[in-house]
C-alpha cells in the first residue's frame, strides 16, 4: 500500500496538509494497522501524549474500513451485490443504495473531502434529473476500528440502509485514500498550539460561525470560569475527531428506530404488498451479518424479534382462538432458526449468551408468544387416544423420540448439515457455520468442498454432515399434529435430501451410506426402517428412494432391503407390521375415522408411490427382484390411483420402443392392473372406465391368454355393463385380433369366451348387458337365441321400456321384424303418457312400434292398438297415429310415409281403428278440461289452435261433426265465466 501521511490534497481541492507521502507499507505501518483494528483511540488527550505523531497519522489512516464488502452488506440485501434488485418484485437494482453510491463516485460528484481523526466529511451532489433540481448534501461520517460507527447526512433519508451519499462518500475513502487531507484528531492539534494561537483560533471560529455558535461559546465560557461547574470536574474535554473509548461497543452503524419501524411497516401489511418478501430480505440481511462475523446481526434480530412479539394480531388470534397463517408461521421459524444459529455461535462470549438467555426466556414469559409448531392447543383435535391399543400397536413398539429432528422449528440436523459443510469448506474471510439456515445450500458452494479436509481422527466434515443428516432422515418419530407441522416435516425431508443429492458419493461415504443403512435397519425403536414401527412414525418413503438410488450401484441387496421395508404405511392398517409379504387379493378399504388425522396423507401415498415406482424400474429384467416389488406393493399400497398409476408405469417400462417387451414386467403391470379393478369394483371412481379400457391393452400386449383369463373371471374385476361393453368388445374386435396374429383356432376360442361372457352378464344385468349380448352373439345361432330369450324373460319386470325399444329397433334393423314386434308390444305395456306429455322422447318409439305393426299386417296392429289405447293418453300423439293408420294399407308397405297406397285402406268404423279414434277423441276431450283449468289469456290463441285440430280428428267419425258440436257447446256453458275465452270460441267454431 501507499499510504499518505498528510499529503496535498488532490481532487478536494481546498488548503493543503503538513505530513509527508508514506513509502511501501512498513513494520510500522502494520504494526500501526493492527493497532487500528483492535485497540480504540482514547478520547482523553493525555492518551495521545505516549504516541508520536508519526504512528498516530499511521494508526488513524488504519482505521478506517479497507474493504468495499461490509459498506455494500449495510446498503443493499446482499454483500456484492450478488442478490442486488431483491429489495421488490419491480425494484431497478441501479436505484439501490449502495449502486447509485458507486455512480456518484465514479461520476466525480464528490468533493471536499477531509478526514480529521476518526471522523470524515465531505459534500457528495445529485445530479438534477427531468424530475427533480440538483441537490448537494454534507456527508459526514465517523469510524473506529475500521468499522464505520456514525453517519448523517442532509439528504434526509429514512431507511435501515446507508445512503447512496454516504456510500458515495466512504467508498471515495476506500478507493481513493491518498486524495484525502488527512489530519489528526483535533485535539492534537489544539494541543500543540500556544495560549495566542489558541486565543486566536476560538474567536475566528466564533466570528466565522457567530449565529450559531455565540450562544454556546458564551456558556460554555462561563461555565469554564466557574471553579464549581460541571465541566471542570471532568479531567480534559471530548473531542468527536478523537475515535470510541476504552468502553465503547465497537461495531457498524446500524439505526435501530428504522428498523423496528419498517418491520412494524411490514408486519401490518399482513403479509401483502410484498412484505413478507421484505421481512425475509431483513432475515437475510442478518445471517449475512453472521456469516461476517458481525455483532450487528444479533442486534438487529432482536430489534425484528421485538416488534413481531409486539404484533397486535398475536393476542387477536389468541382471543379468537384461531391459528396463525401458514407465511406468518414460516417467518416465526425463521426467527426461531436465527437465534439458535447466534446462541450456538462458539465465539460468543459466556456474558452475551447469559444476556440473550435472558431475552428469550422474558420474550417466551409472554402469553401471546407463538408455540414452536405453530399451535395454540386449538387446531383440530389428533384422534390417536381414542383409538384402541335393446391399532396403536403400543403393545409392539414405541418411538423415544417423540420430537423429530427433521421437521423441528429449530431445524437441528439441517443446522448442523450446514454447519459442517461450511466447517469443511476452503478457509474463506468470514465464513461462519450458521451460512444457510434456509435449507437452500448452492451446488457451487458443496463443489468447493476440500474433499481432504480432515479431523483430528481422519474422517472429512463432509462424512460428518453425510452420515448426520442419515442419521436425522432415519430417525423413528411421530407425526406432529396440525397441518402447518406436518407439511413443515416433509418440506424440511425434502430440503435436507436436496442437499445430500449435491454431494458426490465416493469411496468413504459409500461406506457411510452402507453403514447407516445396516444399523436403520437393525436398530429398533429408535429407527424409522426399524423392523416393527409406531402406527404414528412418520413414514421413510422419501428418504428410503434416495438412500435406494444411492445404494443400488453399490450393494443392490442392501439397497431392495431398505426400500422394501420403507414401503409400509402403518396408519393405514388395522393391524401390526410385520416382515410377512404375502400377496392379498382382496384389499380392504381403510374406514377413514380410524386413522388419526394426517393432513399430508395425500403427499404421503405419492411418495410410497414414487418408490415402488423407482424400484419396478430398477428391477427390470430380473423377475425374483420384480416378484418381491409387487408383493410389497400389494400389501402396502392402499390407493387404487397410486396402483394404476404403478401399473401403467411398469407398462411403459416394459414395452419401451428401443427393447423387445419385458413379459415378467408386462405380468407384473397387469397383476397391478387386476389389483386395481378388485379394489373399485363396488366403489365409485371417475377413472374406472380408462382404468378397464387399460387393462384390456395391458392383457392384449401379455398374450391370448391373459384376456382369456380375465374374461374367464369376470364377476371378480368388472361389473356386467364394463365386462360386455368394453372387456368383450375390445376383444373380439379386429385390432385385437390383428394384434395377437391369432390364427382361426385361437379367434374362435377367444370370441366363445367373449359370447359366454356376454351371456353371463346378461343373466346377472339386462337392463345394461342384453343389447351388448345379443351383438357379440350374433355369429352363433344358439348363443343369439339364449341371448333372446333373456331378453324375452327380464322384459316383463326386469327392463325398462326405453331398454326394450332399443334392443327392438336393433332387432329390426337385423332382420328380425316380427322379433322387434314382440319387443315393442311387451315395451309398450310399460308406457304411460299423459295428457301433456307431447314432448315425450318416447314418441318416436311409440310411432315406430306403431308403423312397425302396421307393416307387419292388420293382425298385429289390431294387437298393438290396445296396447297403445292404455298406455297413451296425448290426444296429439293418438291423432298422429291415427292419421298415419289411415294412409297405407296395413301390410303392404314396409312404412307409413310411403306414397304407395296398394290395396285396401282401414275403415275407421271398424276395429282397430275405432277404438284408436275413440280413445283419440276422449283424449282431446279430457285434455281440453285439463287445460282450461289452469289457462290464462296469454295461452288463449295457443288454446284455440288446439280446438282446431281437435276439430280435425271428430271430423274423421261419421258423426263427428254432431260431437264437435255437442262439445263445443257443453264448453261454452260449462266455462262462461270466461268471457274473453269463450268469445274468441264462438268467432272460431259458432
Amino acid at each position: 500500500h501507499v499510504v499518505p501521511e498528510g499529503a496535498r490534497a488532490r481532487g478536494g481541492g481546498r488548503g493543503s496538509g503538513n505530513g509527508k507521502t508514506h513509502n511501501p507499507e512498513s513494520l510500522l505501518d502494520i504494526a500501526a494497522r493492527r493497532v487500528a483494528e483492535k485497540w480504540p483511540f482514547q478520547r482523553v488527550e493525555e492518551r495521545f501524549e505516549r504516541i508520536p505523531e508519526p504512528v498516530q497519522r499511521r494508526i488513524v489512516y488504519w482505521s478506517f474500513p479497507r474493504s468495499e464488502k461490509e459498506i455494500c452488506m449495510y446498503s443493499s440485501f446482499n454483500a456484492g451485490g450478488e442478490e442486488s434488485g431483491t429489495s421488490g418484485d419491480n425494484t431497478d437494482e441501479t436505484q439501490l443504495p449502495f449502486l447509485r453510491g458507486v455512480t456518484l463516485l465514479e461520476g466525480g460528484w464528490v468533493d471536499n473531502v477531509l478526514q480529521v481523526g476518526f471522523h470524515l466529511s465531505g459534500t457528495v451532489t445529485d445530479p438534477a434529473t427531468p424530475s427533480s433540481p440538483e441537490l448537494v448534501c454534507s456527508v459526514s461520517v465517523s469510524f473506529d476500528r475500521c468499522k464505520i460507527t456514525a453517519v448523517t447526512c442532509t439528504c434526509g433519508n429514512k431507511d435501515i440502509f446507508y445512503c447512496a451519499h454516504v456510500v458515495a462518500l466512504s467508498l471515495y475513502r476506500v478507493r481513493k485514500p491518498e486524495q484525502v487531507k488527512l489530519h489528526l484528531p483535533i485535539s492534537e492539534t489544539l494541543f500543540q498550539m500556544s495560549r495566542d494561537q489558541l486565543q486566536k483560533f476560538v474567536q475566528y471560529l466564533i466570528s466565522v460561525h457567530h449565529t450559531e455558535v455565540l450562544p454556546t461559546a458564551q456558556k460554555l465560557a462561563d461555565e469554564i470560569l466557574s471553579q464549581n461547574s460541571e465541566i471542570n470536574q471532568v479531567h480534559g474535554a471530548p473531542d468527536p475527531t478523537a475515535g470510541a473509548s476504552v468502553d465503547d461497543e465497537n461495531c457498524w452503524h446500524l439505526d435501530e428506530e428504522q428498523v423496528q419501524e419498517q418491520v412494524k411497516l411490514f408486519l401490518s401489511q399482513g403479509g401483502y404488498h410484498g412484505s413478507g418478501k421484505q421481512l425475509n430480505l431483513l432475515f437475510s440481511k442478518v445471517r449475512e451479518m453472521l456469516k461476517m462475523r458481525d455483532s450487528n446481526g444479533a442486534r438487529m434480530l432482536t430489534l425484528i424479534t421485538e416488534q413481531f412479539m409486539a404484533d397486535p394480531r398475536l393476542a387477536l388470534w389468541r382471543q379468537q382462538g384461531t391459528t396463525m397463517t401458514d407465511k406468518y408461521r414460516q417467518l416465526w421459524d425463521e426467527l426461531g432458526a436465527l437465534w439458535m444459529c447466534i446462541v450456538l455461535n462458539p465465539h460468543c462470549k459466556p456474558e452475551q449468551k447469559s444476556s440473550w438467555l435472558r431475552q428469550l426466556r422474558r420474550w417466551n414469559s409472554v402469553d401471546v408468544c407463538p408455540w414452536e409448531d405453530g399451535n395454540h392447543g386449538n387446531e383440530l383435535p389428533n384422534l390417536t387416544h381414542s383409538l384402541p391399543q335393446e391399532i396403536l400397536h403400543k403393545g409392539h413398539t414405541s418411538v423415544t423420540n417423540m420430537e423429530g429432528w427433521v421437521g423441528h422449528p429449530l431445524d437441528p440436523i439441517g443446522t448442523l448439515f450446514s454447519t459442517l459443510t461450511e466447517s469443511g469448506r476452503t478457509g474463506e474471510e468470514g465464513s461462519n457455520t450458521c451460512l444457510d439456515l434456509s435449507g437452500t445450500a448452492l451446488r457451487a458452494d458443496l463443489q468447493r468442498m476440500p474433499v481432504q479436509r480432515l479431523l483430528g481422527d481422519g474422517e472429512s466434515y463432509m462424512a460428518l454432515a453425510v452420515e448426520t443428516a442419515l442419521i436425522g432422515l432415519g430417525q423413528q418419530r411421530v407425526m406432529p399434529d396440525g397441518l402447518y407441522a406436518q407439511e413443515k416435516v416433509c418440506r424440511n425431508e425434502e430440503q435436507l435430501l436436496a442437499k445430500l443429492q449435491e454431494v458426490e458419493l465416493d469411496e468413504s461415504l459409500v461406506k457411510i451410506f452402507r453403514k447407516q443403512a445396516v444399523f436403520l435397519l437393525e436398530a429398533g425403536p429408535y429407527s424409522g426402517l426399524g423392523e416393527i414401527v409406531h402406527r404414528e412414525s412418520v413414514p421413510m418413503h422419501t428418504f428410503a428412494r434416495y438412500l435406494f438410488t444411492s445404494l443400488l450401484p453399490h450393494d443392490a441387496e442392501l439397497a431392495y432391503k431398505i426400500a422394501l421395508r420403507a414401503m409400509r404405511l402403518p396408519v393405514l392398517e388395522s393391524t401390526a407390521s410385520s416382515g410377512d409379504l404375502s400377496r392379498p387379493h382382496h384389499i380392504v378399504s381403510v374406514v377413514p375415522n380410524r386413522y388419526p388425522r394426517w393432513f399430508t396423507l395425500s403427499h404421503i401415498e405419492s411418495q410410497q408411490c414414487e418408490l415402488a415406482s423407482t424400484m419396478l424400474t430398477a428391477a427390470k429384467g430380473d423377475s425374483r427382484r420384480l416378484e418381491t416389488v409387487l408383493e410389497s406393493i400389494q400389501k402396502n399400497i392402499h390407493s387404487s390411483s397410486h396402483i394404476f398409476k404403478l401399473a401403467q408405469d411398469a407398462f411403459k417400462i416394459a414395452t419401451l420402443m428401443d427393447s423387445l417387451p419385458d413379459i415378467t414386467l408386462l405380468k407384473v403391470s397387469l397383476e397391478l392392473g387386476l389389483q386395481v379393478m378388485r379394489i373399485t369394483l363396488s366403489t365409485l371412481n371417475w377413472r374406472r372406465r380408462e382404468m378397464v379400457r387399460w387393462l384390456v391393452t395391458c392383457a392384449t400386449e401379455v398374450g391370448v391368454y391373459a384376456l382369456d383369463s380375465i374374461m374367464q373371471s369376470w364377476f371378480t374385476l368388472f361389473t356386467p355393463t364394463e365386462a360386455t361393453s368394453i372387456v368383450a368388445t375390445t376383444v373380439m374386435s379386429n385390432s385385437t385380433i390383428v394384434r395377437l396374429h391369432l390364427d382361426c383356432h385361437q379367434q374362435e376360442n377367444l370370441a366363445s369366451s367373449a359370447r359366454t361372457l356376454a351371456l353371463q352378464c346378461a343373466m346377472k344385468d339386462p337392463q345394461n348387458c342384453a343389447l351388448s349380448a345379443l351383438t357379440l352373439c350374433e355369429k352363433d345361432h344358439i348363443a343369439f337365441e339364449t341371448a333372446y330369450q333373456i331378453v324375452l324373460d327380464a322384459a316383463a319386470t326386469g327392463m325398462s321400456y326405453t331398454q326394450l325399444f332399443t334392443i327392438a329397433r336393433y332387432m329390426e334393423h337385423r332382420g328380425y321384424p316380427m322379433r322387434a314386434y314382440k319387443l315393442a308390444t311387451l315395451a309398450m305395456a310399460h308406457l304411460n303418457l299423459s295428457y301433456n306429455q307431447d314432448t315425450h322422447p318416447a314418441i318416436n318409439d311409440v310411432l315406430w312400434a306403431c308403423a312397425l305393426s302396421h307393416s307387419l299386417g292388420k293382425n298385429e296392429l289390431a294387437a298393438v292398438i290396445p296396447l297403445v289405447v292404455k298406455s297413451v293418453k296425448c290426444a296429439t300423439v293418438l291423432s298422429d297415429i291415427l292419421r298415419r293408420c289411415t294412409l297405407t294399407t296395413p301390410g303392404m308397405v314396409s312404412a307409413l310415409h310411403s306414397r304407395r297406397n296398394s290395396g285396401k285402406l282401414m275403415s275407421l268404423d271398424k276395429a282397430p281403428l275405432r277404438q284408436l279414434l275413440d280413445a283419440t277423441i276422449g283424449a282431446y276431450i279430457n285434455t281440453t278440461h285439463s287445460r282450461l283449468t289452469h289457462i290464462s289469456p296469454r295461452h288463449y290463441s295457443e288454446f284455440i289452435e288446439f280446438l282446431g285440430k281437435a276439430r280435425e280428428t271428430f271430423m274423421m267419425a261419421h258423426d263427428g261433426h254432431i260431437q264437435f258440436t255437442q262439445f263445443i257447446d257443453n264448453l261454452k256453458q260449462i266455462y262462461k265465466g270466461k268471457k274473453k275465452l269463450m268469445m274468441l270460441v264462438r268467432e272460431r267454431f259458432g
